[in-house]
C-alpha cells in the first residue's frame, strides 16, 4: 500500500506529489497521456505578486523566492490599457495591482501599436514576469521520480472505495491503494470527491479562450509587456514571437477538454483591436483552458474536515501556476503536522473547512 495517491497531473498535482514524496511513497494518476495537458499547459504563465486577492496574494508572495531561485522567472512587465472613458476602472485597477501610471508617449515607446485615438490611460508594473511553466512542471516530475514516486498517465479514475486503512482507486483498469488521497483533479475535483463519497466544494469551471496571432505589423514583440484591458476585459501577451490575445472570458462550463468559443473570441479580439492601430488579419490558432473557482474565488488546500485522509488541492482559478510552490508546500506541511510558513489566518482562509 502506498502512502499517497495524487489524482491529477497538472501543476497542482505534480507539485503536491513532489513535496509529499519526501514524506512517503507516492503514485500520481493522470487521465490524459501527458502531464500538464489541460489548464497547466494553456496558461498565460505570468507572475504578478499582486494579482488576485487576500490569501491568493499571500501564496504568490510565498512562492516568489522558489520561482526566482530556480530560475523560472524572466522579465516581462504588465501594461494596463484603458479607453478614454475608463477613468474610474483604470484608477481601481492601478490601485489593486500597485502600478505606476504612464504618459501615453511613454507607453507608445514600449508598445508602438497602441492607438492614441482610443487609449486614454496607461500604467505599468515592471514586477510582472514570465514563468517557465513547462520547465517547472518537468522539474517537479523529476523530483518525484528521484525519490521513487511514479506517475501513471492514461489512467482516468472510475471508482474510489473506502478501505480499512485508506483508499482504493480504480484508474485505467488498474487498482491502487493508499493511506491518503490527494484530489488535484482541476475542473474534475468535485467529480472525484463524489466518487469518494466526500462532500463537494462547489467548483465552477470557467472557460478562458485564446487566439494566437502573427506579430502585429511585423513588429518584434519579444520585449513588449503583457497588455491588460481595464477590468480584465481582454489581454495580449507576447509568446515565441507571436501574440496571444484573450477575451478574458469567464463563461461557466462543465468539465471537458476545453476549446475556444469562436463568438466570445471574436468579441475579445474586437476589444483588443479598438486599443491598437494594427488590425487582426489572421488567427493562426485558437485554444482554451478551464479555470475552476469556488464561491469565494480562493484556493482550497488541505484535509477535508469530515475525512482528513482526503486532501484537497483544488480551486486554483487563474492562479495555479504562480501559487504552486507555496500551495504544494502548505499541503506537505499540513500532512506532516508541521507549522506552515503561511500565517494561521491565511491557512484557515484556504482550508476546505470554510466551505462547509
Amino acid at each position: 500500500m502506498q502512502d499517497f495517491i495524487v489524482i491529477g497531473g497538472g501543476m497542482a498535482g505534480i507539485s503536491a506529489a513532489a513535496r509529499l514524496a519526501d514524506l512517503g511513497s507516492v503514485t500520481l494518476l493522470e487521465m490524459e497521456d501527458a502531464l500538464g495537458y489541460h489548464s497547466s499547459g494553456r496558461s498565460a504563465a505570468l507572475f504578478e505578486e499582486n494579482y488576485g486577492h487576500g490569501p491568493t496574494i499571500d501564496l504568490n508572495r510565498a512562492s516568489a523566492a522558489y520561482l526566482r531561485e530556480n530560475g523560472y522567472l524572466s522579465p516581462r512587465g504588465l501594461m494596463l490599457v484603458g479607453a478614454k472613458d475608463d477613468g474610474a476602472g483604470f484608477a481601481r485597477d492601478v490601485d489593486e495591482l500597485g502600478m505606476a501610471t504612464l504618459e501615453l508617449e511613454e507607453a507608445l515607446a514600449m508598445v508602438p501599436i497602441l492607438n492614441p485615438g482610443t487609449v486614454g490611460y496607461t500604467a505599468i508594473s515592471g514586477a510582472a514576469e514570465d514563468i517557465d511553466t513547462d520547465r517547472m512542471l518537468q522539474d517537479f516530475a523529476k523530483a518525484l521520480r528521484a525519490v521513487g514516486g511514479r506517475t501513471v498517465t492514461k489512467a482516468p479514475v472510475t471508482a474510489i472505495t473506502r478501505i480499512q486503512d485508506g483508499w482504493e482507486v480504480t484508474a485505467g483498469g488498474q487498482t491502487y491503494q493508499a493511506r491518503q488521497l490527494v484530489n488535484a483533479a482541476g475542473a474534475w475535483a468535485d467529480q472525484v470527491a463524489a466518487l469518494a463519497g466526500v462532500a463537494a466544494i462547489g467548483l465552477q469551471p470557467k472557460r478562458r479562450s485564446m487566439a494566437r496571432l502573427p506579430a502585429p505589423g511585423g513588429h518584434d514583440v519579444s520585449g513588449w509587456p503583457m497588455l491588460l484591458g481595464v477590468g480584465e476585459t481582454w489581454y495580449a501577451k507576447p509568446d515565441a514571437g507571436k501574440l496571444l490575445v484573450s477575451p478574458a472570458d469567464t463563461g461557466l462550463v462543465d468539465p471537458h477538454d476545453a476549446y475556444a468559443d469562436d463568438m466570445v473570441l471574436a468579441e475579445g479580439l474586437a476589444r483588443y483591436e479598438e486599443m491598437v492601430t494594427e488590425p487582426v488579419t489572421r488567427v493562426e490558432s485558437s485554444f482554451a483552458g478551464l479555470r475552476s473557482f469556488v464561491r469565494d474565488g480562493t484556493l482550497v488546500l488541505g484535509p477535508d474536515p469530515d475525512q482528513p485522509d482526503f486532501i484537497w488541492c483544488a480551486g486554483q482559478g487563474g492562479y495555479g501556476i504562480m501559487t504552486a510552490p507555496a500551495a504544494s508546500q502548505l499541503i506537505a506541511d499540513l500532512v506532516a503536522g508541521r507549522a506552515p510558513v503561511l500565517d494561521a489566518d491565511t491557512v484557515a482562509a484556504l482550508s476546505p473547512a470554510r466551505l462547509r
